[in-house]
């Protein structure tokens, strides 16, 4: 008998077989995709900031507020994404981030600053010892381990500052040495003179470069290491393989000889030290000192980031982005950019809104409607009014927390300068 191969079609169109912008924009590789991203978003505020006047928009005092103000952030999420890759859901990493401001600060102000990152990472690497051992290996409730980390770090932390800082009465600590800074002077100011020109594009690619190489600190360059550092470890290697799948499927790791406790253990203890290492940004870059409450809950901030981020790396930075750029207009008094904001946004619901009224055989005719009425009381609000309330400017989750952020040397996080011009489930695994 003679066997016959019968070729069937595809049940979709492939990559290749879109049509349309957003075929051509998903059929881009992960790098490429979010160069053309970045590029359409700075070209939008680009022009938002030429139309409006909100010349603070993407300034590179913002920008550099903007880096700092996420860093914390990043690892916090980070070290959530280690850990629950695994599958062990870490709730305790805000209590893993207090550890680290107490031990970023005892061990600086007493072996130099270096030693302070490094007490910052043992530290958090202890409390998340503790969760691995509490969920991995005594099998208790994730969520519950994590809450009572969260009180026990706090508690420890007091009770160790007041121990260890006697002479402010344990609510703070000594002024901590500097962490060096990177600042290249000469192309620093040239940047400064071509943003200063307020030219179309031009100004902004100088104000993201400016916010780059002025005033870096060292802390701020090792956390964009450690996101790529990740990536590569957890989507690269044998050892992340093994890692995702304990977390995907641990019964199917152990049948193929992977030790699954000991991957859950291990990436547990590296989601702590991430975290404390984000306490020890707190308490030696963003304000020199320990003090008390000084994490202002970023912890849950960064395990929100890492959800928006779908779990990875890329998406985790993008999250951690925004949250610290949202947080930095607040501090700069960015009423007036808030308000610019409205105008893109309200030609992006329109656009939106047309593309679906166009789309109404496919049922989108409401949805469009419903746009294109938010679009038209979105700009309605942009041109009767100057600035936006500050009221509703705090209603970020980490603007209410600022009170405990100290500005760094740097002025990042500093107000801008009154001179300045004003104007009008689990996760999907891949690669």
């Amino acid at each position: 008998m003679s066997a016959q191969i019968v070729q069937t079609e595809p049940a979709g169109p492939s990559v290749d077989q879109r049509t349309g912008w957003t075929g051509w924009l998903g059929s881009l590789v992960g790098w490429r995709r979010l160069v053309v991203l970045a590029s359409l978003g700075l070209v939008v505020l680009s022009l938002t900031r030429v139309i409006t006047g909100a010349n603070d928009i993407d300034s590179s005092g913002a920008l550099a507020a903007a880096l700092a103000l996420a860093a914390p952030i990043a690892l916090a999420g980070l070290g959530g994404l280690w850990s629950e890759r695994a599958g062990v859901v870490n709730i305790g990493l805000e209590g893993m981030m207090i550890l680290g401001t107490w031990g970023a600060a005892f061990f600086a102000s007493n072996y130099g600053p270096w030693a302070g990152l490094l007490g910052a990472i043992l530290m958090g690497a202890v409390g998340g010892a503790v969760h691995a051992l509490a969920t991995v290996v005594f099998g208790v409730d994730h969520i519950i381990s994590g809450v009572a980390l969260n009180l026990l770090g706090l508690g420890a932390a007091s009770y160790l500052a007041v121990r260890t800082f006697e002479g402010t009465g344990g609510t703070q600590s000594p002024s901590l040495p500097e962490l060096p800074r990177i600042t290249i002077s000469g192309l620093s100011d040239w940047l400064g003179e071509i943003e200063q020109g307020r030219t179309f594009l031009v100004a902004d690619v100088a104000s993201v470069l400016r916010a780059l190489v002025t005033n870096l600190s060292v802390v701020t360059v090792l956390v964009v290491g450690l996101l790529v550092l990740s990536w590569w470890i957890i989507w690269r290697t044998s050892f992340g393989l093994r890692l995702r799948s304990c977390g995907e499927s641990p019964t199917a790791a152990e049948t193929l000889g992977v030790n699954v406790y000991r991957y859950k253990f291990i990436a547990v203890v590296i989601s702590g030290g991430l975290a404390g290492l984000g306490g020890g940004f707190l308490a030696m870059v963003a304000s020199n000192l320990y003090r008390e409450g000084q994490t202002g809950g970023r912890g849950y901030i960064g395990l929100a980031a890492m959800i928006f981020g779908n779990w990875r790396p890329g998406g985790l930075a993008a999250g951690a982005g925004l949250f610290g750029y949202s947080d930095a207009i607040y501090l700069r008094g960015g009423g007036d950019v808030i308000h610019a904001f409205l105008l893109p946004f309200s030609v992006f619901l329109l656009l939106w809104g047309a593309w679906a009224l166009w789309r109404r055989r496919q049922g989108k005719r409401v949805v469009g409607l419903v746009s294109v009425l938010i679009a038209i009381g979105v700009f309605a609000w942009f041109a009767l009014t100057s600035i936006f309330p500050r009221e509703l400017t705090g209603m970020t989750p980490t603007s209410r927390r600022s009170s405990s952020w100290r500005s760094p040397r740097s002025g990042s996080a500093c107000p801008r300068p009154t001179g300045s011009s004003t104007g009008r489930g689990r996760p999907r695994d891949g690669g």
